[in-house]
């Protein structure tokens, strides 16, 4: 399939004399084109096939002589449109996984549960395998086909529990996005090599106490922190500094942990 490619059309801005000042005239947007074969409709007119061949980086222009800057879509571009059929962890709780358990290109890594694949797909763009559990086929389903668009070939899917047993020994990291991840703290701790980490996310205060707990109370682990992430971002236009209205709160704990014997 072609590479899927990105249209964004940048914010303009004029001077109108009777208010003495610039106003927005037209908003930044962005369009993903899945099939870049085709001819793209947007709302200031259609773009065509022979346009969308173009490199990089170039000028495209529709129908009704509206610019566009066309780019070639990354890896993250992709992600952010892959399904989400269940609720997802959001990018920040990803990055600080992958921050805080040093994840690269050689590490082994235990996902429960699936769900959409999103935590999956993330992290096999950066380590050398994961394997992801869940109980629920159409969850499976779905991140298969995530996983198939992104084109990763280093997921192993398995249907089961991880409640009562991880096959897989000696992995690096063990990630518990389960409803009651201190149950899966004997089995972690067995699919864990020496020095290897595992993260709990949960949603509920009383969750992150319990999977805390059961952490402090097994002598294999030592507890590293508990924390949440909450994103706050600025606007920033001219004159103009201000936080937007609306931040990105509270959206789940993340516990750490770090096998010692």
């Amino acid at each position: 399939m072609p590479k899927r490619k990105l249209l964004i059309r940048k914010e303009e801005r004029q001077y109108v004399p009777e208010l003495k000042r610039e106003v927005t005239t037209a908003k930044g947007w962005q369009y993903y084109v899945r099939d870049p074969t085709k001819p793209v409709q947007t709302p200031w007119g259609m773009i065509s096939a022979s346009e969308l061949k173009k490199k990089s980086g170039s000028l495209v222009v529709s129908k009704q002589g509206k610019k566009f800057c066309l780019l070639d879509a990354d890896f993250i571009d992709d992600f952010q449109r892959i399904t989400r059929a269940a609720q997802v962890m959001l990018p920040k709780e990803i990055g600080h996984i992958i921050a805080t358990t040093g994840i690269s290109k050689s590490s082994i890594i235990i996902d429960a549960g699936t769900g959409s694949g999103m935590l999956a797909c993330f992290l096999a763009h950066l380590c050398k395998n994961v394997i992801t559990y869940d109980t629920e086929e159409k969850n499976t389903t779905v991140a298969k086909q995530n996983a198939a668009t992104l084109g990763l070939k280093n997921i192993t899917f398995k249907k089961g529990s991880i409640y009562t047993k991880i096959p897989e020994k000696n992995v690096d990291v063990v990630v518990l996005d389960v409803s009651e991840p201190w149950k899966a703290v004997e089995t972690a701790a067995r699919a864990l090599r020496i020095g290897g980490f595992v993260v709990a996310y949960t949603l509920q205060a009383t969750q992150l106490q319990q999977v805390a707990n059961a952490i402090q109370q097994d002598k294999r682990f030592l507890l590293l922190k508990n924390c949440e992430l909450l994103e706050r971002q600025w606007k920033v236009a001219g004159d103009i500094v201000r936080p937007h209205n609306i931040p990105i709160g509270h959206t789940g704990f993340l516990t750490f942990a770090r096998k010692i014997c």
